[in-house]
C-alpha cells in the first residue's frame, strides 16, 4: 500500500551551518520524509564546515501550500536569506499556514525578518536574543522550545531533540 510522504521545505544559502542542514535533512529522509532544498536560485549553496547542498528549486518555483514543514538551518544563511524578499514572504506565509516550522541556531533571524515573532517564545543561538527581544519575541535559553507550530532549539549540540521534534510533528 503506498503512501504519501510528507514534504519538507529547507531553505538554503550560502554559509549554512552543515550539520544543521545535513542532520534535519537525514533524520527526516530516514524517517519516511521527502526533503525539498530551496535557494534564491539553484547555484549549490557552500556550508561553513566546507559541505554543499544544489538546491531542488528556488523560491520561485514553489508555494507553502506543497509543503508539511519548513526547517531554517542557522549558520550565515538566515542572514543571506533574510535580504531576499521572497524568501521573506515564504516564510512568513508558511509560518502562518500553522504547518509547522523549525529554525536552529541563526534560523529566528529569517523569523524576524519575516515579522511573525510577535507574542512567540523561542529559543536560538544567544547571540541574536536581543533580535528576538526587539522583533516582539520571548527568548529562552532551552535545547528545544515549541510555540504552536514554531520548532526552535540552540545550536548543533541540541540537533538529536530538534530533529526528533520535527520528526514528531509530522507524525513520523
Amino acid at each position: 500500500m503506498a503512501t504519501n510522504k510528507p514534504r519538507v521545505a529547507m531553505v538554503i544559502a550560502n554559509n549554512y551551518e552543515d550539520s544543521e542542514a545535513d542532520s534535519p535533512k537525514a533524520h527526516l529522509e530516514a524517517n519516511g520524509a521527502e526533503v525539498i532544498v530551496i535557494g534564491v536560485n539553484r547555484d549549490t549553496a557552500k556550508g561553513k564546515k566546507g559541505g554543499s547542498l544544489k538546491p531542488d528549486a528556488t523560491f520561485g518555483d514553489v508555494s507553502v501550500g506543497e509543503f508539511d514543514a519548513l526547517v531554517i538551518p542557522g549558520g550565515g544563511a538566515p542572514e543571506n536569506l533574510r535580504i531576499d524578499d521572497a524568501a521573506v514572504a515564504f516564510t512568513k506565509k508558511f509560518v502562518g499556514s500553522g504547518k509547522p516550522v523549525a529554525a536552529i541556531c541563526h534560523g529566528p533571524q529569517l523569523l524576524i525578518s519575516a515579522k511573525v515573532l510577535e507574542g512567540r517564545t523561542l529559543t536560538s543561538v544567544n547571540k541574536i536574543r536581543d533580535d528576538i527581544w526587539n522583533a516582539g519575541g520571548s527568548y529562552v535559553d532551552e535545547a528545544l522550545v515549541v510555540d504552536g507550530n514554531l520548532i526552535t532549539s540552540r545550536t548543533p549540540a541540541d540537533l538529536d531533540v530538534f530533529n526528533k521534534a520535527i520528526s514528531d510533528s509530522l507524525g513520523l
